[in-house]
């Protein structure tokens, strides 16, 4: 007999009486037949390394091989005996059934409770996460800081033309959005809270400043960036649009770019696609205005940027047009810290319910930036069918996600897509002087503390640099030569950036403290070497009729050689201030 390795399982039920085999019907068995004799075998029978299976024959307790009944063919597969099966089947179904069915339940309870369970403790670290230092204990609130560029314009983030010191913009409301689902969810109010950032600077804002808790700003989604953060769903479908002059026949397509000047915004999907496509002359942009106003005045040969952009900057601009129909399509998603994983999925289910009750398809339609593309939004996923029915009727498609004749009427005033024009003619002296005298006073607030700090700084320097041993002459070298060398741009970018990571150490200080200690340190360099030199120009003649008489040196110092080096540095001070 061949080796055969397999298990084998089977049930058979009946009573012990009126069961023709008279077998225990509670312990589970399997009847082998051969030559109308019924044997009986353990449910569970494992082959042994020669072949054998052991059976019981019935009445007799005697045990018997297989292979002394060479006319079973397959004794892996026996036969259950229909003698026990057909009286008894319906009730050791119900019974294994009902078994099987209490479990299930028991089962779905549990889980049920648990996946309760974690949602409340999730909910209470999202509390302690986005629970805002300065509210009162007894009225508590949140924030959700996100980051963003105002700078790039519409439709993402722009000031807004009627009130230069609010910020508009379809994120800014997807943002207000999702604070209040959230407001519902975790029971107290949360607010979303706009941060100002360079939009090249924003990963640099989240992951090493950590000056707010999200990225919301036409953030797409790359390998690069997947790796370092941690993204919700996508939020928008987004493709690039080439654009030329009106009067340029010479550009049909991307590859007529080839060997052109083509601008884009710097560090966006269109920059790295016009690196992979090996484009001559790529200028790099960091604003997406510029670009557009270069093309227009002919020191560009095309612009590619994303759709959404060249809807606002291009499309409206008689002397422009699009070139071919939009491409390289990619995703605009949440950007978060990748511990925030509590954050991240409170921010997917707010997307969902956006999608399901119509607010997202209301924020497109009100900027114009519906399209048959962001069905994807869904497709792309693997939801559940009714979830994912109800997601894109709420986006205005079909089950099949074709778009819906009509669509929904929007609720809200569409924005004008010549925002952007309106807004220059609004700008006027009168707008923008207020935040030309609120920098003038942050300017010389920073320039009195971090000149304070300097000064403070400065003169031990130079006494160290001349009185002190040459330990500390070489130190104060040291100081002086360093801080005078180094960029105070590049110094800025250490102290905010880099040294809140060193071990140990993670000293994280606000922007304001940030600048105000890197001018003083940068100042006391120059201060130091200001006040060295004046005190060396006072005349030796004047330390000796000190000591002639009587004053000791520090008094000498204190009384007569400071104040006239101070005289002498205050020309000096002053140019530097």
């Amino acid at each position: 007999m061949d080796r055969r390795d397999r298990w084998i399982w089977a049930f058979a039920g009946g009573w012990r009486s009126g069961c023709p085999t008279g077998f225990d019907p509670r312990r589970p068995l399997v009847s082998i037949t051969i030559d109308n004799n019924v044997y009986q075998a353990s449910a569970l029978a494992v082959q042994t390394d020669v072949g054998q299976c052991v059976v019981n024959r019935p009445g007799h307790g005697t045990q018997v091989r297989l292979e002394d009944f060479p006319e079973l063919k397959n004794p892996f597969l026996p036969s259950i005996d229909p003698r026990c099966h057909r009286r008894h089947g319906l009730l050791c179904f119900l019974r294994w059934g009902g078994a099987w069915a209490a479990f299930l339940v028991c089962f779905l309870i549990a889980a049920g409770a648990a996946a309760a369970d974690e949602d409340a403790a999730r909910n209470d670290r999202l509390r302690n996460r986005l629970a805002d230092p300065a509210a009162p204990a007894d009225q508590p609130r949140g924030l959700l800081r996100w980051g963003g560029d105002a700078e790039g314009g519409a439709p993402y983030q722009l000031r807004d033309p009627q009130d230069p010191a609010r910020v508009i913009g379809f994120e800014v409301e997807l943002a207000d959005a999702l604070a209040k689902i959230l407001s519902r969810r975790l029971g107290m109010p949360i607010t979303a809270e706009f941060v100002q950032y360079q939009w090249e600077s924003l990963d640099l804002g989240l992951l090493e400043a950590k000056d707010y808790d999200c990225i919301i700003s036409g953030y797409e989604v790359t390998s690069p960036r997947q790796r370092a953060m941690r993204f919700t769903r996508p939020y928008y479908v987004f493709a690039e649009q080439l654009v030329v002059r009106v009067d340029d026949d010479r550009i049909h397509n991307l590859e007529d770019c080839l060997d052109k000047s083509v601008g884009t915004l710097a560090g966006s999907s269109a920059h790295r696609l016009l690196e992979e496509r090996k484009v001559r002359n790529v200028v790099a942009f960091e604003g997406q205005v510029e670009p557009y106003l270069d093309l227009e005045l002919g020191r560009l040969d095309a612009v590619l940027l994303d759709s959404i952009i060249a809807l606002y900057y291009a499309s409206v601009n008689p002397k422009l047009k699009y070139v071919g129909k939009p491409f390289a399509q990619g995703e605009y998603a949440i950007a978060l810290r990748p511990a925030d994983e509590d954050l991240a999925v409170a921010l997917d289910e707010g997307l969902g319910e956006l999608l399901r009750d119509r607010t997202l398809l209301e924020i497109f339609l009100k900027w114009h930036l519906w399209n048959a593309d962001q069905a994807q939004l869904i497709t792309r996923r693997g939801e559940a069918r009714k979830e994912r029915t109800d997601e894109l009727h709420g986006l205005g498609f079909t089950p099949d996600a074709r778009p819906l004749d009509p669509l929904p009427p929007a609720l809200h005033n569409a924005v004008d897509i010549h925002i952007i024009a309106a807004s220059a003619e609004l700008w006027t002296f009168s707008e923008y002087a207020p935040l030309l005298l609120k920098g003038a006073a942050m300017t010389i607030f920073l320039t009195l503390c971090s000149m304070a700090a300097a000064i403070v700084i400065a003169l031990p320097l130079a006494l160290a640099r001349l009185y002190g041993p040459w330990p500390l002459r070489w130190l104060a070298l040291i100081y002086v030569e360093f801080f005078r060398g180094i960029p105070l741009l590049l110094l800025l970018f250490i102290l905010y950036f880099g040294i809140p990571h060193i071990p140990h150490v993670g000293i994280q200080m606000p922007a304001v403290l940030t600048a105000i200690v890197a001018f003083g340190m940068n100042y006391a360099a120059y201060e130091a070497e200001i006040y060295r030199s004046a005190i060396l120009s006072v005349p030796r003649g004047q330390w000796e009729a000190a000591r002639a008489l009587g004053m000791n040196e520090s008094t000498t110092f204190r009384r007569i050689i400071l104040p006239q080096a101070l005289q002498t540095a205050l020309g000096p001070m002053t140019n530097d201030f």
